[in-house]
């Protein structure tokens, strides 16, 4: 990584109060989740406290909850992994990779505690230890790389024969099922799900046909709704899981744009679009005094919002690995996060990417949903970036410069995306329809599907999801 970096990492990352209470808030942040959650006890007996605010500071003891969820793992758990590869390893070696920030851990109460995918993560974002896997296991590259190398050729060539920017069709049928865990909720008592749909109006995914659902009746969110979904109630039986289902086919195509300078017009910068996309949005596109300097580093005087992009995506490419992240709703500011560690999943790099071609007046946009490509289905980030004289272009950060000497296959996914990049969501934190009532597991994203009842969030460990894909014509 560039010296910034490793400047970055020893910042602390910047903290937006939780609540207007600074004792709460100095708790929180140095890890005091048991006196925190006292002092927010009392403040709640305050009959007179709105709702909101209530509802805020009863969010607070939940989102601690989670982080304990997130960072269960102990010492004796990571360097169990970690000796595979360094057998000598011992606690000193753990304060190493502490100290120069690649190994994640929190004191909460006291204790040390690691981020649960702290062990793996160590192996992608610290050089040495990289190099000590390969060393050992040998440099394999994932089949989803093999893949795209040899399927991202044939979709530039067609492109360029054809001269359109949306080829090689793919037709998928979807089925996509959440089951919530036996006896999470009383017997009797209704469940309320909303689980992810496609949306509609991108010329890249088209034919959107629902085909069934397992409940008598249900909700598709008009879509109006940025972040997109079908909701389905159904009642809890006594030792029974409860599973919520549905099949819906559509058409995906790729899409390649042969960006040029020379095809871009000037920025309508008085425009309601140029407005929106290039606005600061609270707490997770800021433009801190980290971004400013960062930007400098990158960008300098560069105007030309092509090339300025362009540089952006190269510079996080080369120095923000990709690692497995903790849960978004426990992070304060996720591009701040990134920058603070140096290294980030596929959102959490697409977020720094939107904060800082905004920063350079370059209209960025949220877009996620699943990633669907044969043999690597999961969930996934990405954005749409906009340039006068092209529109919206689809940009994914963490899909990375190609390994190819072809500049457009290498350059695909910075104006290009496949056909497999499922759209459910247009932006991130949006309401949900019909509304939820209680605060949500995943309070950025949605993917995976939202869950209630009466009384409250059923969270992330108490049901699972699985997706299921057929390819009809690939």
């Amino acid at each position: 990584m560039k010296s910034i970096i490793i400047i970055l990492m020893f910042c602390s990352s910047m903290f937006f109060p939780q609540t207007k209470y600074d004792d709460i808030n100095t708790a929180i942040e140095n890890g005091n989740y048991k006196i925190a959650e006292g002092l927010i006890s009392k403040v709640l007996q305050n009959e007179s406290l709105d709702a909101a605010e209530r509802l805020d500071l009863q969010f607070q003891i939940e989102r601690m909850n989670r982080i304990r969820k997130d960072f269960k793992k102990t010492s004796a758990d990571i360097l169990a992994y970690v000796r595979n590869y360094y057998p000598e390893a011992d606690e000193k070696f753990l304060e190493e990779r502490e100290n120069d920030g690649t190994l994640e851990f929190k004191i909460i109460d006291g204790e040390k505690f690691y981020f649960n995918r702290s062990h793996t993560n160590l192996f992608r974002v610290n050089k040495n230890a990289k190099m000590q896997k390969e060393k050992a296991s040998g440099f394999v590259k994932n089949s989803l790389d093999r893949y795209l190398e040899k399927y991202l050729p044939e979709v530039v060539k067609t492109a360029k024969i054809k001269g359109n920017h949306l080829v090689m069709p793919v037709s998928m049928k979807l089925n996509y099922r959440l089951v919530v865990n036996a006896d999470a909720v009383p017997a009797g008592e209704n469940i309320r799900a909303w689980l992810p749909y496609p949306r509609e109006g991108h010329n890249r995914q088209q034919l959107i046909k629902l085909i069934r659902t397992n409940a008598d009746e249900y909700i598709i969110a008009d879509n109006s709704n940025l972040q997109r979904t079908i909701y389905m109630e159904k009642v809890a039986e006594r030792g029974k899981p409860t599973e919520f289902e549905l099949e819906v086919s559509y058409t995906g195509f790729n899409e390649w744009h042969s960006l040029n300078t020379a095809n871009l017009n000037p920025y309508d910068k008085s425009s309601d679009l140029y407005i929106k996309y290039t606005s600061e949005l609270e707490p997770h596109i800021v433009f801190s005094d980290k971004i400013k300097e960062l930007s400098e580093m990158i960008v300098g005087g560069e105007t030309n919002p092509l090339l300025a992009a362009k540089m952006i995506y190269k510079w996080i490419n080369d120095n923000i690995p990709w690692a497995g992240a903790r849960e978004y709703s426990t992070i304060n500011n996720i591009s701040d996060y990134c920058l603070s560690n140096g290294w980030g999943d596929c959102g959490i790099q697409t977020l720094t990417f939107m904060t800082l071609c905004r920063f350079n007046g370059i209209p960025a946009k949220w877009q996620s949903g699943w990633m669907l490509h044969p043999g690597e289905v999961n969930l996934h980030d990405w954005c749409e970036i906009y340039f006068e004289g092209y529109g919206w272009v689809p940009v994914d950060q963490s899909f990375k410069l190609v390994d190819s000497d072809d500049e457009d296959v290498k350059w695909f996914y910075f104006g290009g995306t496949d056909a497999y990049h499922l759209i459910i969501n247009d932006d991130y934190s949006q309401p949900l329809f019909p509304a939820k009532i209680f605060p949500r597991s995943e309070t950025v994203d949605f993917q995976r599907g939202e869950v209630e009842w009466r009384g409250g969030n059923l969270y992330f460990d108490q049901w699972d999801y699985f997706m299921k894909v057929e390819y009809e014509n690939n």
